[in-house]
């Protein structure tokens, strides 16, 4: 009895916290938000579980600058992996807003920062990888993993598809042979020895995915950041209710005398807020301007469009007055009234006209008057 009491009040060691970590972290896989209460328990447990390890990493001093990559341990690589881990678990923490939203991004960011920076100490990244470390320290806001080329960037797409799933493959036989290892199903040699043998690879295989994640990753939180960039703020908090923000609007009402329509000009504000004039009396906002109160109060009931202010038939009236309807025209207009006998005043006038025009086309014979031969 008094000896499970001693074992369980012993520390626990490096290997069993990162053990239960990993097995937290692998819980939550496939989820990208923690939503449900258990979930987000089981993020919070798991993230409190990477930093113990971290604390114990750096108690310990497990990674040193002074060793290369094959001076570590083949049991400490894995440690290596617990910032790659806890920047992806940080980045499921659910949030309320933006601003929330850009702090866990800040924070994930940091992680995988040390990530790479670590792995880049003991030279643990390839070529193309440290390039692209390079380029991100240069400009970290502004990195991407793709070429702005179009052609280049399908590419590099493929290409980065393509080491993907090669890596993958390979990290799958990798770790097939290493349990055919630890189960003495191959020969040759101490046990131990061949399962250290095949587990050294698998490790680095891993580190040389996760770099090319965290790589990923920070391209990926600048894309989000910029959109988080142009997010409005919440006009209400989450916590507050609606009554809570109607006593706040009546009460923010009451302290500038919003319900009086006859207030001081400088206390007059638009409906999206701020002064109407500036001090040299500019207009900065569109405003209408009413007589009185009374004028005011008219117009609240009335309909929304303009009403007519006359009727049809006072439209058309006038407009005949105006000259702009058009009467008589058509066939009717081309017929020439039979003369009536019996009216002998018309009968003259039309007489006396026919001959005053006889009497000019003899007087003005055709062509006369055109001298110069024009036309």
């Amino acid at each position: 009895m008094e000896q499970d009491q001693t074992q369980d009040q012993q520390p626990q060691s490096l290997a069993d916290c990162y053990r239960e970590a990993e097995v937290s972290r692998l819980a939550l896989e496939g989820s990208f938000e923690a939503q449900s209460p258990e979930k987000r328990d089981a993020l919070s447990t798991a993230i409190a579980a990477y930093r113990a390890c971290l604390a114990r990493i750096s108690a310990a001093s497990v990674f040193s600058p002074n060793e290369t990559l094959e001076d570590v341990r083949t049991d400490y690589l894995p440690f290596l992996l617990t910032e790659h881990h806890l920047a992806g678990l940080l980045q499921k923490q659910p949030t309320t807003g933006p601003r929330a939203r850009a702090a866990v991004l800040d924070e994930s960011r940091a992680c995988y920062e040390r990530f790479l920076h670590l792995l880049d100490g003991y030279e643990a990244l390839g070529q193309s990888q440290a390039r692209l470390l390079h380029e991100y320290d240069g400009a970290p806001r502004m990195f991407s993993t793709l070429p702005s080329d179009p052609a280049r960037r399908r590419d590099t797409k493929i290409a980065a598809f393509r080491r993907e799933k090669d890596l993958r493959a390979k990290l799958e036989a990798l770790k097939s042979r290493s349990r055919r290892a630890r189960q003495g199903e191959d020969e040759g040699g101490d046990g131990d020895d061949v399962a250290e043998e095949y587990a050294r690879p698998v490790y680095m295989t891993q580190l040389e995915m996760a770099a090319d994640e965290a790589l990923q990753a920070l391209e990926s939180i600048n894309r989000e950041e910029e959109v988080l960039a142009q997010a409005p703020e919440p006009l209400m908090s989450t916590g507050t209710t609606v009554e809570e923000d109607e006593r706040r609007r009546r009460a923010q009402e009451d302290a500038d005398g919003a319900s009086r329509l006859d207030r001081p000009l400088r206390r007059l504000q638009s409906a999206m807020g701020g002064p109407l004039l500036n001090k040299a009396g500019k207009p900065l906002q569109p405003f209408t301007i009413v007589g009185s109160r009374d004028e005011l109060a008219k117009g609240v009931f009335r309909p929304g469009h303009n009403l007519p202010t006359m009727s049809i038939d006072e439209y058309l009236e006038e407009e005949r007055r105006r000259g702009g309807i058009i009467e008589g025209g058509g066939e009717a207009s081309g017929r020439i009234p039979e003369p009536d006998e019996d009216d002998e005043e018309k009968a003259d006038a039309a007489t006396y006209k026919a001959r005053q025009w006889d009497e000019f086309t003899e007087a003005n014979p055709r062509g006369s008057g055109n001298t110069l031969n024009r036309g």
